[in-house]
């Protein structure tokens, strides 16, 4: 599979990372208007740096997109000319609807919108996919991609938005929370440098223990609290002052927003 990533900024340079180190490609193209902060990223033979899109795209099969939203629309029309019916076009750009690039380059390429996460650079990301019907047979293939740099499923388009606050923003939102369980950790005497540690492989476990159980969040936590135990305190706590209701809130007020810029 020959592959580029149009637009290698700091999410097109974690899915780069994420396809080099999982040898998901036999090529890989990378595009970006100022090359030489790309140059020394990779020493990979089959990695490609350039400022030319059109070159990309005449020696790739797969085209990733992940320029700003703004810029979109200008790139599709630079590289039309050189789409061919083999071409898969996988749009990374948040908002940005299929029927909005069908408009600038046709329905009958295949076109898929993709939302992973940064995560992707380690190999962690959750990637939520959906495509244009001449897309629906390439998403087995996409979906194979992302499988490779974490875990994905195919959605409605319809739930797009939704998924790129869950998942996309979310990043964010669990690195907040594991930030501020640090804090507490330094609070209660443990160095910064051991908080973090701590705090950091507690999530991990914690992620773990419901993928492999598949147990519902209430069930590992009926197994950690005790009667009148310091953890269903702390939990309760946590409720009073709206750990829950602010999470569900910040949540919500992502999606109010995303659905402007979009």
């Amino acid at each position: 599979m020959k592959a580029a990533i149009i637009g290698t900024g700091n999410l097109g340079l974690a899915i780069a990372k994420g396809l080099v180190a999982n040898n998901a490609v036999e090529q890989l193209y990378l595009t970006k208007r100022n090359p030489k902060s790309l140059q020394n990223a990779f020493e990979q033979e089959n990695v490609v740096v350039t400022a030319d899109n059109l070159e990309a795209v005449k020696n790739s099969d797969i085209l990733i997109f992940a320029v700003q939203p703004r810029h979109f629309s200008a790139v599709l029309k630079e590289i039309q000319s050189e789409l061919k019916p083999n071409h898969v076009v996988i749009s990374t750009i948040t908002g940005f609807r299929i029927k909005a690039m069908e408009e600038i380059i046709g329905k009958d390429i295949s076109i898929i919108r993709a939302m992973p996460n940064t995560a992707i650079a380690v190999g962690k990301s959750m990637t939520c996919v959906c495509s244009n019907q001449t897309g629906k047979t390439q998403v087995p293939m996409a979906l194979d991609i992302f499988n490779q740099l974490g875990a994905s499923i195919e959605i409605p388009e319809e739930q797009m938005q939704a998924a790129t606050v869950i998942c996309a923003s979310g990043i964010a939102f669990w690195m907040r929370l594991i930030r501020a369980t640090t804090q507490g950790a330094i609070q209660l005497g443990f160095e910064s440098n051991e908080a973090l540690q701590m705090s950091v492989q507690t999530c991990l476990g914690a992620a773990s223990l419901l993928i492999e159980s598949g147990n519902h969040p209430e069930q590992e936590i009926d197994r950690v609290t005790t009667p009148g135990g310091c953890t269903i305190e702390g939990l309760n706590e946590m409720e009073h002052q709206g750990l829950s209701s602010s999470l569900i809130k910040g949540l919500v007020t992502s999606y109010e927003k995303i659905n402007q810029i979009s």
